[in-house]
């Protein structure tokens, strides 16, 4: 593809040789010659002078500088760099494509319909009463309990499974090992000391462009529901407790857990191993930074930091008198000595 090509297809301003054969995508350290990069962080704009990359997506302010010696290279002005590198990302790599039908292997129950164009892989299990959409692809030993709805263009990787009753909508992505519909976390404990299980009978509600990855678990409620709304993303190694609702477009990094009946906003984001005890609610566009604890609720906008969560200047604050707690105990201790030295004069 010729960069000017490139440039015409992402709406980028082109600084540069719109001729240049253009055959790929890397990093900003690893890129070599016909290939594009990207600079969003200003930490690798010394990188950015040395690299062998032909052309950078960069934002409208951003300086292009290069090493002496250096080859020039084509800038490609963008409203949004990293945004506009992975549609590029697009262009250079097809998406593996499936042939219709059901694997030999395979086992699905004749109550069952499957929609046109469907791929279901080696060993895969689609239970009683299951109804998947057109083109959707199942990977091997992937399994759908009775009586699951799923939309059309789902993904499922290997070893996903979707327990009974629930629902999938369109274009839906479960990496490795996901877990749909578990149940709950729910025991009543006994006269006796012992735990009684309790019954997890209600669904989880996936909506439409959502995914979530490899070992998150989805849990069961109930009663209600559990639901994910539209296009939110969930990471790696997630838990959703039972009766959570986790709002559109909301964002759970890695390690995240939400307790029982956990409200998450729209455009939240909640990063990596935050914990929440159940019963939360926290609003639209909410941001909660790493390793946090929330046992309140947090309102709309509010940015949240520490263990117990609190707002993120005040814990910057509670973290740089943290790093001076040695100094300030020596102070404590000569004040008190001090202090016991005028007790005893005084006597």
């Amino acid at each position: 593809m010729k960069l000017g090509e490139l440039a015409s297809r992402l709406g980028c301003r082109l600084e540069g040789d719109a001729e240049t054969e253009i055959h790929g995508i890397a990093g900003i350290e690893e890129a070599h010659a016909g290939q594009v990069t990207f600079l969003t962080n200003p930490r690798y704009a010394r990188e950015l002078a040395k690299t062998r990359a032909s052309a950078v997506l960069v934002d409208e302010k951003a300086t292009v500088q290069r090493d002496a010696g250096m080859a020039p290279i084509a800038a490609l002005r963008s409203q949004n760099p990293y945004l506009d590198f992975a549609r590029t990302i697009e262009f250079f790599n097809e998406a593996a494509a499936y042939l219709p039908g059901v694997h030999p292997t395979a086992v699905v129950a004749k109550s069952a319909t499957i929609g046109e164009g469907t791929h279901i892989g080696p060993h895969c299990f689609v239970d009683e009463g299951v109804t998947i959409g057109r083109n959707c692809v199942l990977h091997s030993l992937v399994t759908i309990y009775r009586d699951t709805r799923i939309g059309d263009d789902f993904l499922a990787h290997a070893q996903t499974v979707v327990r009974e009753g629930c629902t999938i909508g369109n274009r839906v992505i479960l990496q490795n090992g996901a877990v749909i519909g578990g149940d709950g976390f729910g025991f009543a404990k006994r006269p006796d000391g012992r735990w009684h299980k309790i019954m997890q009978t209600a669904p989880v509600v996936i909506e439409d462009d959502v995914e979530i990855q490899a070992n998150a678990c989805i849990d069961r409620a109930t009663a209600g529901e559990t639901r994910i709304r539209r296009g939110a993303k969930i990471d790696d190694l997630v838990l959703v407790g039972h009766a959570c609702e986790v709002g559109e477009d909301a964002i759970l990094c890695g390690q995240v857990g939400l307790a029982g009946s956990t409200r998450v906003g729209n455009r939240a984001i909640l990063a990596g191993q935050v914990g929440s005890a159940g019963h939360l609610e926290i609003g639209d566009g909410a941001i909660i930074t790493s390793q946090s604890g929330m046992h309140l609720d947090v309102p709309a906008g509010a940015v949240r930091s520490g263990s117990p969560v609190m707002e993120n200047k005040l814990w910057l604050k509670v973290i740089a008198a943290m790093k001076r707690l040695p100094e300030m105990q020596r102070t404590v201790r000569h004040l008190a000595a001090e202090m016991e030295k005028r007790k005893g004069a005084g006597k």
